[in-house]
């Protein structure tokens, strides 16, 4: 009996426990996705068929109109009123006043915004790969690879780690300035643009809202026009989710526009910071029409990606490193920035190579998602957004044949036996190209496999690094010699060593040198980017020391010598906080007007 009241008391503590851990787990997150929906467009319902136009341009002949429509078929998909300069100027004033009360966002009511359009995605991950292959002519694989899991990185990635990136940083001082505490903060820039290209039309839209608007940002978004047409779905997942966590909605404006008004925007004095995803001749104008403003740009250009394979690959190894170039060429039907341009493989290997591509490639089948039957053959490669660049490709590569080099299999344009209105070029394998052919320095944006043969690996990096581009490469192998030699070696933003694109699936800094362009998005480097980086500095023992001027440096200057001791004085402090132990010596001597003369001409 002696031991019960021991055992309530324990029982009555655990009971507490068990309350309290309850109540926990059970507790309301305040960071919690919000539920909440978007109309999907209509064109995306089981059994839409669409008017196949007889003309497929963009500009509607007597107007200023877009005229939308799937490069995979050629069907309608409807005409756009493109936005003016007026609306361009209306964009950014709405984004200005909504971007005032958010900046004043925690960092736990922005996560609660990435958190709702997460789940967003996640749950409606369909809806959007098929409405983003409707306007560019992908296939389901490809958007669920390079829009949705990419964008669902992105999120993940500023969701848990964007707070510890922008929170504020204590920087190191010096003897001189012990008495201060030193930081960089970082602040919201106010309203920033996206200029972003048709190739990836949900990620490469939704990506820079998640970044600028985490850094506490509003911003205008300008989708090419040749995606318009799903550019105000996705957008209204963003400002959905805004509006459900109880934000305004003008945090994110969509521009559609054209090359005239879209000058307008880049010069507008309203943005601070444009973030430019495209080619290198738009990127001059861009670049020059920011500058107008001072505005600074993040210019990310396309490459001619390089992809080394070692001869000592590994037989266990060689059909993996196969299924990645496949990949790595071919996805998105080859119009992918960090799409893999150039195989460049070591003799060894590559008549291997060349043996097992030659069939995979040549069973390669072109289509569309649309109006498929479930009896339909797979679809290996979608449509091409245009066939504007065909008649030059097809010159490229008989360029290159009358070179030396071997055209395998394609390398021309493909009418579709179902959609003939559709823009496809055939999957392409062309072999023994020389980094002196122009298909060796032209960015092809296409799904052409082209085969390089180097002599070694020095070989094989004076290859890599022969063009103009610079954005991603990768190399395969065993030797972390070799590896880590084409590593050091390669000129680009980023190598991925024994795989292909996966540094952005880290959200490490994305962005190239040289011709592809400067400035980086994605990770730490990105957000940080997005805000104005403010260095400050506080007296670390106010009430007991704080910055004065000495009494001879003090101006006026006073009294004859004058100028000499505040000299004297000077020197002094450089040598008492730079200089070594009898350096610091000699300054203290010099600050207490010992020393003088005997000591000015000695050098420690």
């Amino acid at each position: 009996m002696d031991e019960l009241p021991h055992y309530n008391g324990w029982l009555y503590g655990s009971l507490w426990l068990l309350c309290i851990l309850i109540a926990y787990l059970v507790r309301k997150d305040p960071e919690a996705p919000v539920p909440y929906t978007v109309d999907a467009p209509e064109q995306i319902a089981e059994g839409w068929k669409g008017e196949v136009l007889d003309e497929l341009t963009l500009k509607v002949s007597g107007s200023s109109l877009i005229q939308c429509y799937a490069p995979a078929t050629g069907e309608s998909l409807g005409r756009i009123n493109p936005s003016s300069a007026a609306s361009v100027d209306r964009a950014v004033a709405k984004a200005s006043e909504a971007q005032f009360q958010w900046s004043k966002t925690s960092f736990e009511e922005r996560r609660k915004v990435l958190k709702t359009m997460l789940k967003f995605i996640l749950d409606n991950q369909e809806t959007i790969a098929r409405v983003a292959c409707l306007d560019s002519g992908k296939t389901m694989v490809d958007a669920g690879l390079g829009e949705i899991l990419v964008t669902a990185e992105k999120l993940r990635w500023v969701i848990k780690h964007g707070e510890e990136s922008l929170k504020s940083e204590r920087r190191p001082g010096n003897l001189l300035m012990m008495y201060k505490w030193h930081e960089v903060i970082w602040e919201p820039l106010g309203v920033v643009a996206a200029c972003v290209s048709w190739n990836y039309p949900f990620h490469n839209l939704i990506s820079p809202v998640i970044a600028s608007i985490f850094a506490g940002n509003a911003i205008l978004v300008k989708g090419s026009e040749n995606t318009a047409w799903s550019s105000s779905y996705f957008t209204s997942i963003a400002t959905s989710a805004l509006v459900a966590c109880g934000h305004s909605p003008d945090i994110v404006q969509s521009v559609i526009c054209w090359p005239n008004v879209a000058e307008h925007l880049t010069s507008h004095p309203g943005i601070s910071h444009i973030t430019f995803i495209g080619s290198r001749p738009v990127a001059h104008h861009v670049a020059a029409s920011a500058a107008k403003a001072l505005t600074p740009v993040c210019v990310e250009l396309g490459g001619k990606d390089p992809a080394i394979v070692l001869d000592d690959i590994s037989k266990s190894d060689f059909n993996r490193v196969s299924s990645i170039l496949m990949r790595g060429v071919f996805q998105s039907a080859g119009q992918n920035c960090i799409g893999i341009e150039r195989v460049i493989a070591l003799p060894n290997v590559y008549t291997r190579f060349l043996e097992k591509l030659t069939p995979l490639i040549q069973s390669l089948r072109p289509g569309s998602i649309l109006n498929a039957s479930p009896d339909d053959e797979p679809i290996d490669v979608g449509a091409c957004i245009s066939d504007v660049n065909f008649s030059n490709l097809e010159r490229l590569i008989q360029d290159a044949v009358s070179q030396g080099a071997r055209l395998v299999c394609g390398g021309k344009r493909y009418i579709h036996p179902k959609y003939p209105k559709g823009h496809y070029f055939a999957p392409t394998l062309i072999a023994d190209v020389t980094r002196d052919m122009a298909i060796a320095q032209t960015e092809l944006f296409a799904p052409v496999f082209c085969l390089m043969k180097a002599n070694d690996v020095d070989d094989a990096i004076a290859i890599a690094n022969s063009t103009p581009y610079a954005l991603g490469a990768s190399v395969y192998g065993s030797s972390s010699k070799d590896l880590e030699r084409v590593v050091a070696s390669v000129k680009a933003g980023m190598v991925a060593v024994n795989d292909f694109g996966v540094t952005y699936m880290v959200q490490l800094p994305f962005g190239g040198v040289k011709g592809s362009g400067y400035g980086r998005f994605a990770g730490k480097e990105g957000l940080r980017s997005l805000c104005n980086q403010k260095a400050i500095t506080r007296d670390r023992w106010p009430s007991l020391v704080k910055t004065s001027i000495p009494p001879p440096m003090d101006l006026p200057l006073k009294g004859k010598g004058a100028a000499k001791r505040a000299w004297e004085m000077a020197v002094g402090i450089n040598w008492v906080g730079y200089g070594g132990l009898k350096g610091k010596i000699r300054g203290i001597k010099g600050l207490m007007g010992v020393g003088g003369e005997e000591e000015k001409d000695k050098r420690v």
